[in-house]
């Protein structure tokens, strides 16, 4: 993390060197790693120095205001007195998010896990809402459980404050009278493992294959294409059935598997540090509900930092940036600038 705008400055300058160096060009992964540094920190630049523009411009508006006798003078600095006040403080969110600290796993895939709980067939569409939420791609019906892979820039570093249980309170649609109900369904978000990080001796595993259930094509009850993974010495169980065949079947099932080995080696080492870093580090605990969701009054609060918004919908429908951004900000350690944007005078 960045405490002045002068280390971010020299950071960009040897960023920029490192992507001209023909060893930084002919290794692939080092390449994507320098230029997506270089990126953020481009960004962050920017950022700081328009804001200390009007810092600037704010501080010589203030002097002209005590300073100047007149009195059109004075109206046109206090006009731009008020002008900069309001940028800077449609500016410093935005500042104070690029300063958050990154985890270094914050650019990596996730496989993230909806499930279904009390509440029955509104908990399960509820999930469905959940899926649509950090999918934005809309499903009809309910789900009991739901794993997908979300691939792409910053996918852990901006799902992983998800993970937890996440409560509705609404009037169900096979609700007759009227009356609201409380469901939940809980969201657990994996880093997507590698094979490196995680080896599993097959010898540890037993895999039986059954005959799938529900939407699939042809194959459907036909084939022993569903594969359902057990390991052993832990004893989780991962079952699968997406895909007709059993061969694909079987290795979305060890990848999920890694992906949970993964998680629980780190809530393991987690477990032996301070309370406030296994929480941010595990991430997956769901003895403690992060977020409502209340239909009558249009209003999602997240319980993690006490803030309420009034646009369910929209964030229903996926617009969890500014959500999100709140949420890296007051749990992920980032920085508060601290300035006073009153207007002398």
């Amino acid at each position: 993390m960045f405490t002045t705008r002068r280390e971010a400055e020299a950071r960009l300058e040897e960023l920029r060197t490192l992507l001209a160096d023909p060893r930084t060009l002919s290794d692939g992964r080092r390449s994507r790693e320098v230029g997506r540094e270089h990126h953020r920190v481009e960004e962050l630049v920017r950022v700081w120095r328009a804001y200390d523009r009007l810092r600037s411009d704010l501080e010589e508006a203030r002097r002209m205001v005590r300073e100047e006798t007149d009195p059109e003078l004075v109206e046109l600095a206090e006009s731009e007195a008020v002008s900069a006040e309001k940028s800077l403080r449609e500016l410093r969110p935005e500042l104070e998010g690029l300063l958050v600290p990154r985890d270094p796993d914050d650019d990596r895939n996730v496989i993230m896990e909806i499930r279904a709980g009390t509440g029955g067939e509104e908990a399960a569409l509820f999930a469905a809402d959940l899926f649509r939420m950090n999918t934005s791609h809309a499903e009809a019906g309910g789900f009991k459980e739901i794993t997908f892979l979300v691939t792409g820039e910053e996918a852990y570093g901006r799902l992983r404050w998800e993970s937890g249980v996440h409560r509705v309170q609404r009037v169900p649609v096979t609700e007759a009278q009227g009356r609201i109900h409380t469901s939940a369904a809980s969201v657990v978000v994996l880093l997507e493992a590698e094979e490196v990080e995680v080896g599993i001796d097959p010898a540890e595993l037993r895999i039986d294959v059954f005959r799938s259930s529900g939407p699939g094509g042809q194959s459907v009850n036909t084939t022993d294409s569903a594969v359902r993974v057990t390991h052993l010495p832990t004893g989780l169980v991962v079952s699968c059935q997406d895909e007709k065949s059993q061969h694909k079947n079987k290795a979305k099932a060890l990848k999920i598997l890694r992906s949970r080995l993964l998680e629980r080696a780190r809530s393991e080492q987690a477990a032996s540090e301070a309370a406030e870093r296994r929480q941010m580090v595990a991430g997956g605990d769901r003895s403690a509900k992060i977020r409502t969701y209340n239909y009558p009054q249009n209003r999602v609060t997240d319980h993690r930092i006490g803030l309420t918004r009034h646009d369910l919908p929209a964030i229903l429908d996926g617009e969890l940036d500014g959500l999100i951004d709140r949420l890296r900000l007051e749990l992920g350690g980032g920085a508060r600038l601290e300035i006073d944007l009153e207007v002398a005078g």
